[in-house]
């Protein structure tokens, strides 16, 4: 959740131009985690998972 909150802010618009680039690394570990837990490809059940508990985006 993290990674994901940090990616929506980072590529938000209101943050200088470049600060994408510092998530490249934290994506990478991200990918390699998801990987070795047999979540890779499965990133977009994983994140409707995450809404249906009330952590998307629109929760307080």
């Amino acid at each position: 959740m993290r990674l994901l909150h940090t990616a929506r802010a980072a590529l938000s618009g209101t943050e200088p131009p470049g600060t994408a680039a510092v998530l490249a690394v934290p994506i990478a570990e991200a990918d390699e985690a998801l990987r070795r837990a047999g979540l890779a490809g499965n990133e977009a059940w994983l994140l409707d998972r995450i809404y249906d508990l009330g952590l998307g985006p629109e929760s307080p």
